[in-house]
């Protein structure tokens, strides 16, 4: 920055409108809304502009004479000059050759300049110029194909005669090979010894010739470079590149390892030719040596600040809104990718073009100012550079930003429906549940959310945040590549009808023909007869000169009459020819062109198949469900009804029924086969009654599940063997309505006839590793929330919770049998050999993209083999997609290892061990280890738990440690772990029977500087925040609530580390407060106090088998509370 940002506001001053926001927030909201088309055509333009720079030969070093042929200067002197051949008149009048030690200092020194131009030229009228004192010699031998003429010059005029001879110009009434008449010509001298003096390229040069004229070039320069300036030039280009690393490095840092700072380069890339080609036209001089010296420096002084300001705040924006969005409970209300970027334009506009204008504003200054050379001409450029840079900042770089949120949204999409799959939820499922939780949301023309059933019919997808059909999709594609092709085919084609400044109709003869000696014979004859002995003569290489038309057109003062050959199908093809290859020459540049090519079609299929992915297998036709209900609260129940009491859904008779008794079964079961949606519900209600659709298929069938629900709880409420107890389940107090039981469908549970609300409190704010959550329990125990809430309470007087993961991997342990114990043996030594590792590695890793094989550990039985592979498995909690990879190792091994024999007894063997108490589990752990420790203040012990320290330990040891050992208990040395892990289980949609081993825990206490140190040891909570109960939209808000809810977006498995991290805190806060209270002798009273029941006495309590005063059975009075374990 030329000014540093952090010196000035971040806003206008106070009463001052903001001058520049709007203006440039309308530009990004029309990019964001087309980034696709923006990019094309921004690129397009760009591509146009830079073919149009090598037309006008911008980019070759030009010299006063406007043509720009580049002559002129030193270079053109010492290509003439290089390897002239020295002769001297001796006392006889023959010349001898000689060397510069020979060379007298008094003798007259000439050099014999010969000019070869192509044949049937008339050319003999050509003059020396004025100012030299040059006079022409004899005319030399003819060669063949050539015309030549000799001037003899003295030594020291030799730069200036040749710099004045390399064009030479006429407008007389010729006709040369058809050339029209009143024409201009120019004739254009070559190097000597037939090379250009602009034709240096790589095309013409060869990679060797390329290389050395370039290497040559630059010793040249750094010859007569003073050393300030090598160090200076050196300096700038070091720092420009550690700016581009630096962009790099700041772009890394926000999420992009390669994309946007790429892009971020293409941007200002393209205002570079868009500045370059308006100062030509500007008529403003720029050459390579100009903007080689400028340009690095400009680099290092403008950086790329303001572009990684934009997307830091754009990606700021994004995760702001996406946040809103999931606490946002008025769901109609949607948020889009633009929004995100137009809040960002806003919030850093001003800045960043206020600081455009200030450095604007000084190379204005420095392009008015009176210095000489090319400093004005340098600010001139580099101003309309940052003019442009900006433009495109708030149009192509919004668009690739906006084109980089969606491409995240579409990952995140294809993500969470890949792992759902990978976790055994079906794909329709899966999809579901992804295009639920992703963002932004499908909007409308009026930006008002779309639910997923009117996407589904319509068959449109969600692309930038808007409903798009499929066929849009496909016809822009396309559209895209058509347009593509047809306008760089048109580019080309259209070369010809250009304005042109130059063209050359003949080309130079073969230098290799001539030969310097022998065409300046007759001219050094000449020089003989008049000069005196010693005489030096320098015999220049023939300039072969070439012949240049010059059109009307592009004279000075222009005129509208063309050439009536240029559009005969010769000369266009001729054109169309030298117009490419000139664009060929340029040895880095035009190289661009291909370059560009490339990443064009690269950049395009990456981008369609964005756009692909949102399409491919969203509309999967495995059961086309009906619309979801919404998941929303149940209505405000009446004062004396707890649960709100379902209805039975009834589908209207249709209108027009088709022929036939439908009395008769067979006819609706003709009707069930082809449309089922005419079927009545007491027809449906018949037919499974009389067995011809069975219960667990009338969501395949009706393919409506709410409907299907209501039916199955007719059916089971009027099956006669249980009448007696199910005739009222149609009509119970059993929820039915406002559930989206597409989610449960294939994936949470069968035969569904409702579902049971659970209530869910909440314990905290409870600091774990220095971020706060609120633990989500779901329990009917009474006092269970309030007892982990007063934990935590506790907890974070000292500081709060501190976690450690000691281990992540899920486990499976299959059983197999061999035949013999030998077979058995050798499996188990192949099994825990390098090799039979790595094969089984590679084999079970095949299956999934986040299950990763960790180690495999063996038991032998006998003849059977028990192996139990331990895994990662990403943010599932991962038993189907382990159970996967083992029956694909498994088979491998058998199929592949020689192991052919092997038979697969279970892929569960119970050596996981799942769902069951076991020491293995304990010991080696499972899914997720976890050690959570908190220090409580001695102050906090005594007055809020009111115990004291030595009591708490002391009770631990008593109840935890002794009472556990003398039961024989294997991971239950707590309180009530299982309490704390059940509620949290519940709540967050996990497996509830997994509380079994996932409850291990064992609690230490000790005193610490007078102060109670707390821990908790948990080997193996198994958790996961994707598959199973998690996709179920109450659990998924109580996940939204913790901050785990999906997949990790760059880190598979950190959520899911993060939720047994609040497994362990919570269980850390529940094992505190209750062995508080049993040390303290609270118990009883607190579940007395919270339940509002007095306790039972002797005279309230009715005694056993006494009837009451009518002679009626008395119930006994329930008492609700926990006892201590």
């Amino acid at each position: 920055m030329i000014i540093p940002t952090h010196l000035l506001p971040s806003g206008p001053p106070k009463g001052f409108p903001d001058p520049f926001t709007p203006l440039f927030s309308p530009l990004s909201k029309r990019a964001t809304a087309h980034p696709i088309h923006t990019i094309v055509a921004i690129a397009l333009l760009a591509s146009a502009t830079y073919v149009a720079l090598l037309e006008v030969s911008l980019f070759e070093t030009r010299s006063d004479d406007g043509l720009g042929w580049g002559f002129g200067g030193n270079g053109w002197t010492k290509a003439a000059l290089n390897g002239a051949a020295t002769l001297q008149l001796s006392q006889k009048g023959a010349w001898e050759e000689v060397n510069g030690l020979r060379q007298s200092e008094t003798a007259s020194k000439l050099s014999l300049v010969t000019l070869s131009f192509p044949p049937s030229q008339q050319h003999q009228g050509i003059a020396a110029p004025s100012n030299v004192s040059a006079k022409s010699a004899a005319k030399p031998l003819p060669v063949t194909l050539s015309n030549s003429l000799a001037f003899s010059v003295p030594y020291e005029e030799t730069t200036s005669f040749l710099s004045q001879v390399g064009v030479i110009s006429t407008i007389k009434d010729i006709d040369v090979d058809g050339i029209p008449d009143e024409q201009q010509i120019f004739w254009v001298a070559n190097e000597a010894g037939g090379k250009n003096i602009s034709d240096n390229s790589f095309s013409a040069l060869g990679l060797v010739g390329w290389l050395k004229n370039s290497w040559e070039s630059f010793i040249d320069l750094l010859k007569n470079a003073e050393s300030l300036d090598i160090a200076i030039m050196a300096f700038g280009y070091l720092s420009m590149h550690s700016t581009f690393v630096s962009l790099f490095l700041s772009m890394r840092r926000l999420g992009s390892n390669f994309w946007l700072a790429t892009t971020v380069l293409f941007s200002s890339g393209f205002a570079f030719f868009f500045a370059c080609f308006t100062t030509h036209r500007l008529g403003v001089p720029i050459n390579l040596i100009l903007l080689s010296e400028g340009l690095p420096f400009l680099v290092v002084i403008v950086g790329f600040e303001k572009p990684i300001i934009l997307t830091k705040a754009v990606l700021e924006a994004s995760a702001a809104q996406r946040r809103k969005a999931i606490q946002n409970q008025d769901r109609s209300k949607g948020t889009s990718i633009q929004t995100a970027v137009s809040d960002a334009v806003q919030q850093v506009g001003f800045s960043i073009v206020r600081d455009f204008v200030i450095e604007i504003a000084i190379l204005a200054l420095g392009a008015a100012s009176s210095i000489q050379g090319g400093f004005r001409r340098f600010c001139f450029l580099a101003l309309w550079i940052l003019v442009f840079d900006c433009i495109l900042l708030f149009t192509f770089y919004t668009a690739i930003l906006s084109l980089k949120l969606e491409i995240n949204r579409i990952k995140r999409h294809v993500a969470l429906r890949k792992a759902l799959e990978d976790d055994g939820v079906s794909r329709r499922v899966a999809e579901s549940v992804a295009r639920e939780n992703e963002w932004p949301k499908v909007l409308d023309k009026d930006g008002k959310l779309i639910s997923d059933d009117e996407s589904s019919k319509d068959k449109t997808t969600n692309i930038f945040g808007r409903r798009v059909k499929d066929s849009n999709i496909k016809a822009f594609k396309v559209l895209s590549v058509t347009g593509f092709l047809f306008v760089n085919i048109l580019n080309t084609v259209i070369l010809p009808f250009r304005d042109h400044s130059a063209t050359s109709v003949v080309t130079p003869i073969n230098p290799s023909q001539l030969n310097a000696l022998s065409i300046a014979k007759r001219g050094l004859e000449s020089i003989a007869e008049s000069a005196a002995p010693g005489t030096i003569v320098e015999v220049l290489h023939p300039v072969i000169f070439r012949t240049i038309l010059h059109d009307d057109s592009s004279l000075p003062f222009p005129n509208n009459q063309q050439n009536a050959d240029l559009f005969t199908e010769d000369a266009v093809g001729s054109r169309v020819m030298q117009s490419l290859l000139k664009s060929l020459e340029d040895p880095i540049l035009s190289k661009w062109v291909f370059v560009v090519l490339a990443m064009s079609i690269v950049l395009n299929g990456y981008l369609f198949n964005a756009a692909r992915w949102s399409v491919k297998d969203t509309h999967v036709g495995e059961v086309e469900a009906s619309a979801p209900a919404k998941a929303m609260p149940p209505p405000p129940p009446p004062p004396s009804v707890s649960v709100p009491v379902p209805t039975i859904v009834n589908t209207e008779e249709p209108a027009e029924k088709p022929t036939g008794d439908r009395s008769d079964v067979g006819v609706l079961v003709n009707i069930l086969k082809s449309n089922p949606k005419e079927l009545s519900d007491t027809e449906v209600l018949r037919l499974c009654q009389v067995g011809k659709l069975p219960i667990y298929a009338l969501e395949k069938q009706l393919k409506d599940t709410s409907r299907a629900v209501a039916i199955r709880r007719r059916v089971v409420a009027g099956t006669k063997s249980t009448i007696a107890n199910s005739q009222y389940l149609a009509e119970s107090k059993l929820p039915q309505l406002h559930y989206d039981y597409d989610r449960v469908l294939g994936a949470c549970c069968e035969n569904v006839i409702g579902y049971l609300p659970l209530p869910v409190g909440v314990a905290g704010p409870l600091v774990i590793d220095g971020e706060s959550y609120w633990i989500p329990m779901a329990t009917t125990e009474g006092v269970l929330v309030a007892s982990t809430h007063r934990g935590c309470k506790s907890i974070n007087s000292g500081g709060g919770v501190t976690t450690v993961i000691t281990g992540d991997g899920m486990t499976r342990g299959p059983c197999v049998s061999f035949a013999s114990l030998a077979r058995a043996g050798a499996a188990k030594i192949w099994l825990d050999s390098e090799e039979g590792q790595k094969i089984m590695k590679d084999a079970f890793n095949s299956t999934s993209r986040f299950a990763r094989l960790q180690t495999i550990k063996c038991a032998l039985a006998g003849t059977y083999l028990y192996i139990r592979f331990k895994t990662t498995t990403g943010d599932a909690m991962g038993m189907n997609m382990i159970s996967k990879g083992v029956e694909h190792a498994l088979s491998v091994m058998a199929n592949d290892a020689g192991f052919d024999d092997m038979e697969i007894i279970s892929v569960s063997g119970n050596y996981c061990t799942d769902k069951k108490p076991a020491a293995i589990n304990w010991i080696e752990g499972r899914g997720k280890s976890v050690v959570a420790e908190a220090i409580i203040p001695k102050e906090t012990v005594e007055n809020t738990l009111k115990i004291t320290v030595d009591a708490l330990i002391e009770l631990n040891i008593s109840k935890n440690f002794i009472g556990s050992a003398m039961a024989g208990s294997v991971g239950g040395f707590n309180a009530h772990a299982a309490n704390i892990v059940a509620a949290v289980f519940l709540a967050t949609g996990q497996d509830p029977a997994q509380v079994v081993e996932s409850a291990n825990c064992i609690t230490v206490m000790r005193k610490v500087n007078g102060n109670l140190q707390i821990s908790v040891s948990m080997p193996s909570i198994e958790v996961g925040t994707i598959g199973g109960g998690t996709i179920l939209e109450p659990q998924g808000a109580m996940l939204d609530l913790l901050g785990v809810r999906g997949p990790h977006p760059t880190t598979p498995g950190t959520n899911a580390q993060k939720l047994a991290r609040v497994v362990a805190g919570a269980v850390l806060a529940g094992e505190l407060s209750l062995c508080s209270a049993l040390a303290a002798g609270h118990l009883v009273k607190s579940h007395m106090q919270h339940n509002r029941s007095a306790a039972p006495t002797r005279s309230s309590t009715p005694a056993v088998g006494n009837g009451s005063a009518n002679g009626g059975p008395v119930k006994p009075a329930g008492l609700t509370m926990t006892r201590a374990n």
